[in-house]
């Protein structure tokens, strides 16, 4: 029973921590990566659909991302789609392939971002935080339910709170690796 609790909390907080490097990947760096259109949507005959399920998206260099839609019709919608994601450049659509150009980063740039990382964090450790407090919740009941005993109880209480601490500190590395790799010129 215990054990099932804490398997249950292992691997919810562990998916917690991959959605939070997903998060990371869309965030800007020093070089550009096609992560970061991987969150738009591009009206394709009218179902949301993901800008790389269109197209080929492909980086040329350090600052440029070039779109090129299977289907000519899907240049607008896409130009569209990525205007209004606000990405922090214009499309540039030259009839067949789109391309977008990234300025380098300014160090003010470099600092949002930083802040918009640490938010993602943050937004993960309560996350965990609330598998942490359902966890405790199922054993209080196994508690009410005079399922386990108060010294087991106790233990699994500090085992739970064991591995949130854990998961918290590999929430923050990788903020901090990737705070490292913003602010990296």
């Amino acid at each position: 029973m215990v054990s099932e609790i804490y398997t249950y909390t292992t691997t919810h907080m562990d998916k917690s921590i991959e959605a939070l490097r997903r998060e990371f990947s869309t965030l800007r760096t020093g070089k550009v990566t096609t992560n970061i259109v991987d969150n738009i949507k591009v009206d394709y005959y009218g179902t949301p659909t993901a800008l790389n399920q269109v197209g080929n998206v492909i980086v040329q260099d350090a600052t440029t991302i070039a779109i090129s839609p299977w289907e000519k019709a899907l240049l607008n919608p896409i130009t569209k789609a990525i205007q209004e994601a606000n990405i922090g450049v214009n499309p540039n659509n030259d009839g067949s392939i789109i391309k977008l150009f990234f300025p380098p980063m300014t160090v003010d740039q470099r600092q949002e971002i930083v802040k918009q990382a640490k938010a993602m964090g943050e937004k993960a450790k309560v996350a965990v935080r609330n598998i942490r407090k359902d966890s405790n919740d199922k054993v209080k009941k196994l508690e009410k339910d005079k399922a386990i005993s108060e010294d087991e109880i106790k233990k699994a209480l500090d085992q739970i709170q064991k591995i949130t601490d854990e998961h918290i500190a590999k929430i923050d590395e990788a903020l901090k690796a990737k705070e490292i790799d913003i602010l990296k010129v």
